[in-house]
């Protein structure tokens, strides 16, 4: 059945503070701005507001001024967020460089729940060098998938998106959405995230394009250089199928299901976007129905027909005894 979920991707240029103002006035300035940036997609009533990376970093140097900062700030920003959260009944992250109890300091994204507490959160697994021999950062190393009341998720920050080791971890998680928090938009990073971990992924990137993609790496939307913000509808329940052995049920299923059922062709990648959009039959359902193969069971097959025939010739050779 549709799992229809709405998006809003926030990503305003960092927001600067003199390193003059005293931290309890930079605290409310920095509460002030990220509530005018939140105003922005409330009216659309989203299900989830993603917010970039470091949100509320006030750029003071060095970093001992910065988390002198960060220490007088303690959860109220994350408080803003969740009082936000519990009254218009949303998921909000809150990326933002946190102390853990052991004394370290790590770069984060904290999922918070329609009901204002914390869901889950993820620490930084791939930082740039700097952020740990400058910036006194630790590396995470946990690859949290977070159940929410509209499908799994999985996070990444910024630096992150450019290792294999992360994305094939998360890939395994089979997660729906993929929520990414950056300074850096990825570029081309992106679509090969959502595609290779048959997700959707909703980017918040500071002062360049947020972006929601779908799981074959189409943009379904974009914030642009007049604003920095976006908010689009989703539906999760869908599935990835190639075209080899599938294509030739496309007909059938739209005969049978017509509107139902909307098959998306990104051209060119050699897969589709099944998706349902009925209320008592799902994707999965339309998989089997169909006897569609997904698109990691069609790849596990070819690969698996590789190992038995790759070395010794075609299956007609084996057949024929040759």
């Amino acid at each position: 059945m549709a799992r229809l979920v709405k998006i809003s991707c926030l990503g305003p240029p960092p927001y600067h503070i003199d390193p003059e103002v005293p931290y309890e006035l930079a605290v409310e300035r920095m509460k002030a701005h990220w509530q005018r940036e939140l105003d922005r997609v409330l009216p659309d009533r989203p299900d989830l507001i993603v917010l970039p990376e470091a949100c509320d970093r006030p750029y003071y140097e060095p970093v001992e001024t910065r988390n002198a900062f960060y220490r007088v700030r303690g959860n109220q920003i994350r408080d803003l967020l969740a009082e936000n959260a519990r009254r218009h009944h949303c998921y909000i992250t809150y990326p933002a460089h946190i102390e853990l109890a052991d004394g370290t300091w790590r770069n984060s994204l904290q999922l918070i729940d329609r009901q204002g507490n914390v869901a889950g959160t993820y620490h930084k697994n791939h930082l740039v060098p700097v952020e740990n021999t400058v910036g006194g950062l630790s590396y995470g190393h946990e690859v949290p998938l977070v159940e929410t009341d509209f499908g799994r998720v999985a996070f990444a920050i910024c630096f992150d998106l450019n290792f294999d080791e992360l994305r094939l971890k998360i890939a395994g998680l089979k997660p729906d959405l993929i929520v990414f928090a950056s300074l850096y938009h990825g570029g081309l990073m992106q679509a090969y995230w959502a595609y290779s971990c048959r997700a959707h992924f909703a980017g918040a990137v500071a002062n360049l394009p947020c972006t929601i993609l779908s799981p074959t790496g189409e943009q379904l939307a974009s914030s642009t250089n007049y604003y920095p913000f976006l908010t689009a509808v989703v539906n999760l329940d869908c599935a990835v199928v190639h075209i080899d052995e599938n294509g030739r049920q496309f007909q059938a299923i739209k005969n049978k299901y017509g509107a139902g059922v909307t098959i998306a062709d990104p051209g060119l990648l050699g897969s589709v976007l099944l998706t349902s959009e009925m209320e008592h039959v799902t994707a999965l359902d339309v998989v089997e129905e169909f006897g569609l193969l997904r698109l990691d069971d069609y790849f596990t097959g070819c690969l698996e027909h590789r190992r038995q025939f790759g070395a010794s010739g075609s299956w007609r050779n084996q057949e024929e005894g040759l």
